[in-house]
């Protein structure tokens, strides 16, 4: 989960087996919690369904679903600032490997280059 400057919010890191839409209340839990400013949700189409209602109903946060948008490639808006942020994380040669044996260990390094971008990028 990032803000709308791309910094990462919270990772999540499990096995391949586990769909994103069921690790999604996990992952926005803690956040939600600790930051009860957060209003609303950008996510894709794959998080239609019981998710809304229960960030609504526990969180009062509204998650907006981008609807389809058009035939063939089509740029959802705000899209671009998660594709950028997976881009300056795939600078970390940490991370363009699975060295980490955890992912709680995998975590924290996502984490840490996180704070190394934000560091020089922000810094300007």
């Amino acid at each position: 989960m990032v803000d709308t400057l791309g910094m990462v919010l919270n990772c999540f890191v499990s096995a391949a087996n586990v769909a994103d839409v069921k690790a999604a209340s996990a992952m926005l839990a803690p956040v939600l919690e600790d930051l009860v400013r957060i209003e609303k949700i950008l996510a894709d189409q794959a998080y239609k369904g019981a998710l809304v209602e229960v960030l609504e109903k526990a969180h009062h946060c509204v998650l907006e679903v981008t609807e389809k948008l058009g035939d063939g490639f089509v740029v959802a808006p705000w899209r671009w600032v998660v594709e950028r942020t997976f881009s300056w994380l795939e600078k970390a040669r940490r991370l363009c490997r699975d060295y980490e044996v955890l992912p709680e260990n995998h975590e924290g390094v996502i984490y840490r280059s996180d704070d190394s971008v934000n560091a020089t990028t922000f810094n300007r």
